[in-house]
């Protein structure tokens, strides 16, 4: 065997440059080739892992030192005829990688053997149930397990963030947090000692709970066509398998066969783009020589990892198949396609035989070899050789299903769009370079193609929304500017007409909305969703070109149809030239049910397909079963005696009433009060806004004679409350948690009615807002009755009179409605009986200063911060 000199000398002229590629934990320096995106890099350190370490070789050497691995393997098995030849394949080979032609898959990749079942058999119905019964427990354990470990996790934490004593710490008594965590563990299944564990720091760590991306060991059920076409029990039970677990099923014994040996082949891929766009005039003598480099590594690396000694399957993938046939031929991309995989599996044939001539065939050989050259005869291929020779490898085929191997190579499935890496490394969208190679050749104009793909990005004559019926609305050149600067670097309408880019006042005072959190603008101005709809694709693009009016009518099928159902046609192009049969999972809605996957199956034994791999998505990771309220069961209790009705007392006080928190905005002319007071010699004002309903909405606190500082302090401060209010945070709450802060100015007040001390301008503010707005008395020293008494004695000077309504009711908010006759007449109380009112001495409070100690039924208490000091004597 003889391996001409191809890539190597390629391979040495590639430009490379020190890439920085950050990893989950480190930043990697290495050479990279400088074509090769930091994502195809990443996934190229992650095969490498620590297999070399030499930073003056491109990915610190590790393709060269896998190569030397493989040549000295090949050298033992007596593959090369002397080492020469053994270093020629070792230099090609890592070319190859180096210039992005062809990747292998991991060498420590673990091999799953497949289970193979028979349907024909007396036990097989009995046997799928059992392995969907422990595919399903196996799933429902993991999430079982994910599920306690969580749970006793943040039992733990509960523990580790408690400061204090240790003891106390670990006390469900002493500890809240413990006591909520631990019940949440024991209502989700783990017991009492694991509880107590965890409480001792012995918790149950996430790695316990089982891996979800542990490869499953596939389930190969031979099915006759009729069987599963008919839909009886047998092909029910495969649905019923198919939902829990890998279920493949193969229509014949020989591809049952071929698919169990597919899980552990060794597995290469061939990059078509890129071997034809470095060899474009020498595509058929490189594509040769890249066949036979494979095949060979392929062959060493069953003997490095020790898979299936007895039947040696390998898998040669076609990768970016669907790019490499439409730029050949983008009216008939299957008949490039099936040329192809006609010329590797020739190829792949020859480099077998060879092998089997210096190391003689694999096992199998004898158990395959009448069907395998019946079909290469059928097809019209050589067999002397095989005849002769044998094969080393009892099942080769053309479908290396590897997410790994095609992130190494640079490829991605096929879609209008594509998504590339600048020189600077920004990640740009761009038309894909093989339908632009097509539509070229096709005579269309690629940059309309690419405005209807990415849009225009401007709303100047747009259908639908356009600058002509913004203006009619009361745009202005202003807002439809800063609309224009935004559409370049967003993907929706709702990003450009919303905030920051228009501002809110323009919102609600030139187009008169208010929008809720969330809220479309544009169909609040009337634009229905045919307009939108219409104006979004003339910005921002379409998703494909199916509906392209401006498309080639040679294109116009392939344009129509998605990327998933090109590849998948070009597959089934390739299939009849591949031993294995194509095992790609045909994906059914996540709410599919055995039914469906029934009628999935047999569809495809009607169609003639060799295999069926059926699946079921997996729900969307939003999904939320809705579930009504269930109400605990009502205990039948003794009916209480009747309580005498209480007596009705009108008054207005806050109601919290739970609703979703979104913010409910004040009206833009509210109403409200403005207190003054002074507190501790310090000028207070409180302002207040209402809403309709007379609840509060908005405080505002000035302090004018103070800093700077200060004031500002308690202008955002008194913002974050207005907002809370209007997120629907009850008044109550923030009163309690402000009320007797201590700090300075503190002491006497004056000016308010109610409030004679604070102990602080917040415990004065909250003070007021209680006795206000909750009818919270207790917090007033003085109740307002009081506050109106004229003398010493207690006695009113005389009997309260009319009062105008204008002393309550603001003209300038009524603008004049309020009738000048208007009266708030006093009724509904009683005069009481003039009757002496004790004169207290107040004493000065040792804890707050204040003269407001006074003596309660023999105990001294002070009116003003609620402290009850013990008196000596």
């Amino acid at each position: 065997m003889r391996f001409k000199p191809l890539f190597a000398s390629l391979a040495a002229a590639v430009p490379v440059a020190l890439r920085e590629i950050e990893r989950p934990d480190v930043v990697d320096r290495v050479l990279a080739p400088d074509a090769w995106t930091d994502v195809q890099v990443e996934a190229w350190l992650d095969w490498a892992a620590a297999s070399s370490s030499r930073p003056d070789l491109p990915l610190n050497g590790a393709v060269q030192s896998w190569a030397a691995r493989l040549a000295a393997a090949g050298q033992n098995s007596a593959v090369f005829a002397n080492a020469a030849e053994g270093a020629r394949f070792e230099a090609e080979l890592t070319g190859a990688v180096l210039l992005g032609l062809a990747a292998v898959s991991d060498a420590d990749t673990p091999a799953v053997t497949a289970l193979r079942l028979d349907l024909s058999e007396p036990e097989a119905e009995r046997r799928l149930a059992q392995q969907a019964a422990a595919w399903r427990r196996e799933r429902l354990a993991g999430q079982a397990a994910e599920a306690l470990a969580q749970a006793l996790t943040n039992v733990a934490d509960a523990v580790a963030r408690c400061e204090g004593d240790a003891a106390a710490c670990a006390d469900p008594a002493s500890n809240p947090a413990l006591t909520r965590a631990a019940h949440v563990a024991r209502q989700g299944g783990a017991a009492d000692a694991d509880i107590l564990r965890a409480i001792k720091g012995d918790g149950l760590s996430a790695t316990a709970a089982p891996s979800a991306d542990a490869p499953q060991a596939p389930l190969i059920v031979l099915v006759q066509p009729d069987t599963a076409a008919a839909g009886g029990p047998l092909a029910l039970a495969v649905a019923e398998a198919a939902l829990e677990g890998p279920v493949a099923a193969a229509f014949t014994p020989a591809d049952a066969d071929a698919a169990a040996d597919a899980a552990v082949a060794a597995r290469a891929a061939i990059n078509l783009p890129a071997l034809a766009a470095a060899f474009p005039q020498a595509f058929d003598s490189a594509l040769a020589a890249l066949a036979e480099l494979l095949v060979t590594a392929l062959d060493l690396t069953l003997d490095v990892q020790e898979r299936r000694a007895a039947a040696r399957p390998i898998a040669l993938g076609l990768s970016g198949l669907a790019d490499w046939a439409v730029s050949q031929d983008a009216a008939e991309p299957a008949l490039p396609a099936a040329a192809l995989a006609a010329q590797v599996a020739r190829l792949a044939n020859a480099a077998s035989a060879d092998l089997a001539a210096r190391l003689g065939p694999c096992a199998e050989w004898e158990a395959v070899k009448d069907e395998t050259l019946a079909a290469l005869t059928e097809r019209g291929e050589p067999v002397d050789a095989l005849h002769a020779q044998g094969r080393r490898h009892a099942a080769i085929s053309l479908f290396a299903d590897d997410a790994e191997l095609a992130l190494r190579l640079g490829l991605s499935p096929f879609t209008a769009t594509d998504v590339w890496q600048t020189a600077d490394g920004e990640v740009e969208r761009r038309l894909r370079p093989a339908l632009a190679v097509a539509l070229t050749r096709a005579g269309a104009d690629v940059e309309a193609a690419e405005r209807h793909l990415f849009g225009r990005r401007t709303l100047a004559e747009a259908p639908g929304v356009n600058h002509a019926r913004l203006r009619e609305l009361g745009f202005t050149d202003l807002e439809l500017e800063g609309i224009e600067r935004a559409l370049s670097s967003v993907e929706n309408f709702a990003a450009a007409f919303a905030p920051p880019v228009l501002d809110e006042g323009f919102i609600g005072d030139v187009l008169g909305l208010t929008l809720a959190p969330g809220e479309a603008l544009l169909p609040r101005l009337g634009f229905d969703e045919a307009a939108i709809r219409a104006a979004a694709d003339y910005v921002f693009g379409r998703p494909d070109l199916s509906d392209w009016a401006e498309a080639p009518e040679a294109l116009r099928q392939l344009l129509s149809q998605s990327g998933k159902a090109l590849e998948a046609g070009l597959r089934r192009a390739i299939e009849p030239f591949s031993d294995a049969p194509d095992l790609a999972p045909v994906t059914l809605d996540w709410r599919a049910d055995r039914l469906d996957l029934a009628r999935a199956l047999a569809d495809a034994a009607l169609d003639g397909r060799r295999a069926a791999v059926l699946r079921r998505a997996q729900p969307p990771a939003d999904f939320r079963l809705r579930l009504p309220e269930v109400e605990a069961p009502r205990r039948a209790e003794a009916a209480p005696a009747p309580e005498p009705a209480p007596r009705t007392v009108e008054r207005v006080v806050e109601k919290v009433i739970e609703r979703d928190r979104t913010r409910r905005r004040l009206p833009d002319r509210r109403k409200g009060y403005i207190q003054k007071a002074s507190v501790g010699g310090h000028k207070v004002y409180i302002h207040t806004g209402e809403y309709e309903d007379g609840e509060l909405g908005e405080i505002f606190i000035d302090m004018h004679k103070e800093g700077a500082a200060f004031r500002s302090m308690m202008n955002n401060f008194a913002i974050a409350i207005s907002i809370g209010l209007q997120y629907g945070v009850p008044l109550d709450e923030f009163v309690d948690a402000f009320v007797f802060t201590r700090f300075e100015p503190s002491g006497r007040v004056t000016g308010n009615d109610s409030i004679r001390s604070a102990t602080s301008i917040l415990d004065y503010v909250f003070r007021e807002l209680g006795v206000s707005y909750l009818d919270r008395r207790e917090l007033a020293q003085v109740t307002p009755e009081a506050a109106n008494l004229d003398g010493m004695d207690g006695v009113p000077a005389e009997t309260p009179q009319p009062v105008p309504a204008a002393r309550f009711i603001s003209k300038g908010f009524a603008r004049g409605a309020a009738p000048d006759n208007l009266i708030v007449a006093p009724f509904g109380r009683k005069e009481p009986s003039p009757r002496a009112t004790p004169q207290v001495q107040a004493g000065p409070c040792p804890e707050c200063g204040d003269l407001m100690l006074t003596d309660r039924s023999g105990t001294p208490a002070c009116g003003s911060c609620g402290a009850a000091p013990k008196v000596q004597g």
